[in-house]
C-alpha cells in the first residue's frame, strides 16, 4: 500500500515539475508540435499518478493480486508512455515514439485490472 502511495506522490511531483519545465524551460527551444507532445506526456503521467494513488488506497482494503498488478502496470505505462514521449519531444528520434503504444497498452490493462478489483469490493 505505502509503496504505491509513495510512487504516486513522487510521480505527482515529477509531473508538476516536468510540466513547469516544459512551459518555461522548453518554450522557444522546441517546436509547437514537440511542446504538445511534452504536454501530452505530462498529462498522462498526472492522470496515472492519480490511478497509482487510488491503487495504494485500495490496497489498504484488499489484498488481491489484481490491484498489485494494476499499480505496477500504471507505473510501467508512465515509464514507457510518458517517458518515451519526453525523450521523443526533445530528440525527435522516432524510435522513442514507437515505444509509446506499449505504455498505452500497459495503461489499458492496468485500468481493466483496477475495474476488476473494484468489482471485488
Amino acid at each position: 500500500m505505502k509503496l504505491f502511495l509513495l510512487i504516486g506522490a513522487i510521480n505527482g511531483f515529477l509531473a508538476v515539475a516536468l510540466g513547469a519545465f516544459g512551459a518555461h524551460g522548453l518554450e522557444g527551444r522546441l517546436s509547437e508540435k514537440a511542446l504538445n507532445t511534452w504536454e501530452k506526456a505530462v498529462n498522462y503521467q498526472m492522470f496515472h499518478t492519480m490511478a497509482l494513488l487510488v491503487t495504494g488506497l485500495l490496497m489498504a482494503r484488499l489484498e488481491i493480486s489484481s490491484i498489485h498488478w494494476a499499480g505496477w502496470l500504471f507505473l510501467i505505462g508512465i515509464l514507457l508512455f510518458s517517458g518515451s514521449l519526453y525523450v521523443y519531444a526533445t530528440t525527435s528520434i522516432k524510435a522513442f515514439a514507437m515505444i509509446t503504444p506499449l505504455g498505452g497498452v500497459a495503461f489499458l490493462i492496468g485500468w481493466i485490472l483496477l475495474a476488476y478489483t473494484v468489482t471485488r469490493l
